[in-house]
């Protein structure tokens, strides 16, 4: 599966247009606070990661479920919650494209 920020995918033709897609993921365990400022924006910056990859498989599962081989024009949003909690979500236009 091909996933893309752009709205096309050079070399490739879109034959149909399957639908809006998306995944969200949040962190389930609460960040804790540190006097460490490095450590603290560490622990963000992992924890983002993370859940970033987990709202990007939920995005590729309902794309297949569509029926779809890419995704185009993903957008990505992260949000840092008063709590310490992350939220991704990730958003694109499932595809079928065919090799020029």
């Amino acid at each position: 599966m091909i996933l893309t920020t752009t709205n096309s995918i050079e070399e490739y033709k879109i034959a149909e247009y399957r639908g809006i897609v998306s995944g969200t993921a949040v962190n389930m365990q609460k960040m804790k606070m540190t006097f460490n400022m490095q450590k603290y924006y560490a622990g963000i910056s992992e924890s983002v990661s993370e859940v970033k990859e987990q709202a990007f498989v939920q995005l590729k599962a309902n794309a297949e479920k569509l029926n779809a081989n890419a995704v185009v024009g993903i957008s990505v949003d992260i949000e840092l919650t008063t709590s310490n909690y992350v939220t991704v979500t990730v958003t694109g236009t499932a595809v079928s494209i065919i090799k020029r």
